[in-house]
């Protein structure tokens, strides 16, 4: 029996309000595991030139080389979020889409203190005090901890990791605290952090002359160029 088609907004409903968040969420998903079963097949490969045994999924997982790899990525995209959404909140860009507007009150900026009383703004916003000074920088805490937490894995496995390879080449192993002073612990921070700030900079200047029809991201296309703000 077919569906009606008053019946099949309400059974879409769900996938229509999360759309975003679905598409995001499954295309990391798949990369991730593309990423491990790439990376396991290197570490593999790897091995068996070292004339070792062929590693396991979950020695591979386990591995120094794995949380390396993971944990300096997720780092860069922490920190360049969480720097995004400081950076917003002071700073100007005349025509993008990704700047409040110069010449006028941005809704970010009004005060959540003067609508307390209204029913449908969030409880941290009527209790007040310090529920309300935490809530109204929760996006920035969240990509703190986020950050943080990406760096101490980025650390540990990357430590992991190049003590495996001091080892195998006779060389000093280091600590997770000493590990974080080599250059090898920048240059894998560093390649992936001046990558991300090139999109960001890229996007800000680009969204000032350019256009995508039905995108947040973009002015609307008939937009000027001088006009700031989404």
């Amino acid at each position: 029996m077919g569906v009606s088609p008053r019946a099949r907004p309400a059974e879409w409903s769900w996938l229509r309000r999360n759309g975003l968040f679905v598409a995001n969420a499954t295309v990391f998903l798949c990369c991730f595991v593309g990423m491990v079963l790439a990376g396991w097949r290197v570490a593999d490969h790897d091995a068996v030139l070292h004339g070792q045994a062929a590693e396991s999924l979950w020695g591979f997982l386990s591995s120094g080389d794995f949380a390396e790899a993971t944990f300096e990525n997720w780092e860069s995209e922490f920190l360049q979020m969480g720097s995004y959404v400081v950076l917003t909140v002071f700073l100007f860009q005349k025509g993008s889409s990704e700047s409040k507007p110069l010449d006028e009150d941005a809704p970010q900026d009004v005060d959540p203190r003067d609508r307390a009383r209204e029913s449908h703004v969030p409880g941290p916003v009527r209790r007040g005090g310090v529920a309300l000074v935490l809530y109204e920088n929760s996006l920035l805490l969240l990509f703190a901890v986020l950050f943080a937490g990406s760096v101490v894995g980025h650390v540990i496995g990357g430590a992991a990791a190049y003590n495996q390879e001091q080892l195998e080449h006779g060389g000093t192993v280091v600590t997770a605290w000493q590990y974080l002073g080599t250059s090898q612990f920048w240059f894998e921070s560093m390649q992936n952090w001046q990558s991300e700030f090139l999109v960001i900079t890229v996007m800000v200047v680009a969204t000032v002359w350019l256009r995508q029809r039905g995108s947040s991201q973009s002015k609307p296309v008939a937009a000027p160029h001088t006009e700031t703000g989404g």
